[in-house]
Parts: structure tokens; C-alpha cells; sequence
């Protein structure tokens, strides 16, 4: 029974991450013709009228008063202050920079469940995390180049630094109230919270909407539907049955998808130094959640 529930968290993790590379792309489309604000706003909205249609035909209900805190404090930073912030530093910085800050957030997720939740750095996972990051920066440096001229502005920079620690902080405050509450519960009420907070951004939505062509529009619902509701969803799933850190490790995987789907979708064809940091991105993804034997092999040392 462990075994089949330790492959169900797998299999959303996997979700997850294939959804929110597929994120990239739209993000960058949508952005065309919505600002940062009223992007994350109509995103949150689509997100938030399916998890609250599934949340009431399960019949699931409010979450536990317990589970509160953290949802408040996830919905603010994640689900509102990162999609913010990130929409808007991918309008500033070229998509290799934004793609190497934000990847500091896994190690901050590591660092601050360690400091908060009590959770051990085993060496597997501290291993692979250095070696998926080296993929991050190898991706990053690459795309870079591969930009027309393009400079990372410092307000860009340091957009992205914030979202990767509002991501960070976001995970950190979920992983408690998923002890109290369901993950479509946690999801739910997390999604509108950071709609509540983009709430001002609703005047830049509407006018923004009128004008848009339909490609953006389809693409910002899109981002609700898939990345936001199904894949907020499946990693709160997969959060509650493993640690914060081992989960944010398993994100390093995405910049090797975006480079596949970049590839398969876009016809751009990466070049060889890209190809070998998503290589490292899944090596090191593979490294962070493989168990160490003991010297008997009759168990492990750590949980998956």
C-alpha cells in the first residue's frame, strides 16, 4: 500500500512539472497582451471557478480552521506575489535569466523546510540539487545567448529573485496545512486567496481583455485550467506525502521540459550546451529522489 502511494505521489509530481513547463510557453504569449497583473488575475479566476466547481460536486467543504494559516500564507505569496512578479520579471529579462533565478527556489525550499518543518538535508538530496542547478544555470546561460541581443535588465533580475522566494515561502507555508486539509481543499482556497489579492488589477483585466486577441485569452484560461488548477493540485498531493525540499528538487526537471517542448512545439532547435543542461536538470532530479540502501539492502535510509 506504501509502495502504490509512494507511485501515485510520483505520478502527480510528474504532473505537475510537465504542466508548469508547459507554462512557459503561454506565459510568453499571453504576456503579449496582458500586463503582469491582469495576467495573474484572469489566470487565478479560471483556476478558480474549476477547483471551486470540483470542490463542491466532492462535497469537501471549508478546510479545518487548523489548516488556515497556512493557506492565507501560501495563497498570498504563491499563488498571488509569484505569479505577479514572475509574469512581470519575463517581461524584463530574457527567459534563460528568468529560468536561472527562479531557480534558486528549490534551494530555498530546502533551506527553509530544514529551518521551519524540521526536515533533514540527507546527502542525496543536497547532491542533487547542486547538480540539477548547474543544469539550470548551463539552460539559463544558453537561452541567454541564444536571445537577439537581449540584456538582462536589474529590475528583471531581481523580479525573478522575488518570485523565487515567494515560491519558496509559499511551499514552505502549505506543506502544514496539508496535514489538516485535502489538497483540492488547500489548492482551492490558496487559489482564491491570490485572486482576492489581485483584485486590483481587475480594471487592467477588463480593458485588457476587450483589446486582446483570442490566442492570448485561450492561453491565459489555459494557464488556470492546467497549470494552475490540475497541476497546483497533483504537487499539493505529492507535497503531502513528501518532504518540501524533495518536491521542490523535483521543479529542476522543468527547465529540461521547456527545452523538449520548446523543441516539439516551437521548432526551435536547441543547441548542444542546452541539451546538456537539461541532461544534468534530470540527473540531478534523479539523484534527489532515488533512496539510499542500506549496506545490507534490506531497506533505505531515506522516504521518497
Amino acid at each position: 500500500m506504501q509502495k502504490q502511494s509512494s507511485r501515485l505521489a510520483l505520478a502527480a509530481a510528474g504532473v505537475t512539472v510537465v504542466l508548469w513547463a508547459s507554462a512557459f510557453v503561454s506565459i510568453r504569449s499571453a504576456g503579449e497582451a496582458y500586463s503582469p497583473g491582469a495576467l495573474a488575475l484572469g489566470r487565478l479566476l479560471a483556476g478558480g471557478l474549476v477547483l471551486g466547481a470540483v470542490l463542491l460536486v466532492r462535497r469537501e467543504g471549508l478546510p479545518p480552521r487548523a489548516a488556515w494559516p497556512g493557506i492565507l500564507v501560501s495563497g498570498l505569496l504563491w499563488f498571488g506575489v509569484y505569479m505577479v512578479v514572475l509574469n512581470w520579471g519575463e517581461q524584463e529579462v530574457d527567459a534563460g535569466t528568468a529560468a536561472m533565478v527562479v531557480n534558486i527556489g528549490p534551494v530555498l525550499i530546502a533551506l527553509l523546510g530544514a529551518r521551519f518543518l524540521k526536515e533533514s538535508l540527507p546527502p542525496r538530496l543536497l547532491a542533487g540539487m547542486a547538480v540539477s542547478f548547474a543544469g539550470a544555470v548551463v539552460v539559463g546561460l544558453s537561452m541567454s545567448r541564444d536571445a537577439s541581443g537581449a540584456h538582462a535588465s536589474l529590475l528583471g533580475v531581481l523580479l525573478c529573485l522575488l518570485a523565487a522566494m515567494a515560491y519558496a515561502g509559499g511551499v514552505v507555508a502549505q506543506k502544514p496545512a496539508l496535514a489538516h486539509g485535502s489538497a483540492l481543499q488547500v489548492t482551492t482556497f490558496g487559489c482564491l486567496v491570490g485572486a482576492a489579492a489581485c483584485l486590483p488589477f481587475a480594471g487592467q483585466l477588463v480593458d485588457e481583455a476587450a483589446r486582446a486577441p483570442l490566442s492570448a485569452t485561450l492561453n491565459m484560461v489555459y494557464l488556470g485550467v492546467f497549470p494552475t488548477a490540475l497541476a497546483f493540485t497533483t504537487w499539493a498531493y505529492a507535497l503531502a506525502r513528501t518532504t518540501a525540499g524533495r518536491m521542490g528538487a523535483t521543479t529542476y526537471a522543468v527547465p529540461a521540459l521547456v527545452v523538449l517542448m520548446a523543441w516539439l512545439l516551437l521548432g526551435e532547435l536547441p543547441g548542444l550546451l542546452t541539451l546538456a543542461g537539461g541532461a544534468l536538470c534530470l540527473a540531478g532530479v534523479a539523484v534527489s529522489r532515488s533512496r539510499a540502501r542500506t549496506s545490507a539492502g534490506a531497506g533505505t535510509a531515506e522516504s521518497t
